[in-house]
């Protein structure tokens, strides 16, 4: 088993099918915003650039897997993204099922002042929702509880892959 999942680790296909869900959940939150006109808030931005970092570390490992430092740093990536979207998705969903004055999120983005996305990129980037309102249920869940699902489903895969390859032994053949 521990052999399987370094032999996966090492593949390109396993590395752009990762990339793929991550740029399917985007283009999923894009046609909610721009097509179904539904208003990104502040946690959705934060959940989004969390799918981000997931595509990212997809694109790294698929550059070239069989390298080894470009495959832990893909795989730190998605971990680390995977996590903090958890994070991120758990917070947003207190916000919608305690909503009060003292629990709720910033109307502002707060990125770094030298990478201010809000207003470079505002299509994408810029929050104009209400954390707490629930606009939007497939099958009685909330986005928000949905994204709890993926970033867990994302976590507990980069984990057991992550685990496979801490195993002694060659990775690639």
């Amino acid at each position: 088993m521990i052999a399987f999942l370094r032999h996966i680790a090492c593949q390109r296909w396993a590395w752009g099918l990762l990339a793929a869900s991550a740029l399917f959940l985007e283009l999923c939150a894009l046609f909610f915003q721009h097509i179904l006109g539904l208003h990104p808030c502040v946690m959705c931005i934060y959940e989004r650039i969390a799918i981000l970092g997931v595509l990212a570390a997809g694109l790294t490992g698929l550059v070239n897997p069989q390298k080894w430092y470009l495959r832990w740093s893909a795989l730190l990536l998605w971990g680390f993204s995977a996590v903090r979207g958890l994070q991120l998705a758990l917070q947003h969903v207190d916000y919608q099922l305690n909503p009060s004055p003292f629990n709720v999120c910033s109307p502002y983005a707060d990125f770094p002042s030298w990478l201010p996305l809000d207003s470079w990129i505002p299509w994408l980037f810029f929050p104009d929702g209400d954390c707490s309102e629930i606009s939007w249920q497939f099958l009685g869940f909330s986005m928000p509880q949905w994204l709890v699902a993926i970033f867990a489903a994302y976590l507990l895969v980069a984990t057991v892959v992550i685990i496979g390859n801490l195993a002694r032994g060659r990775c690639c053949d």
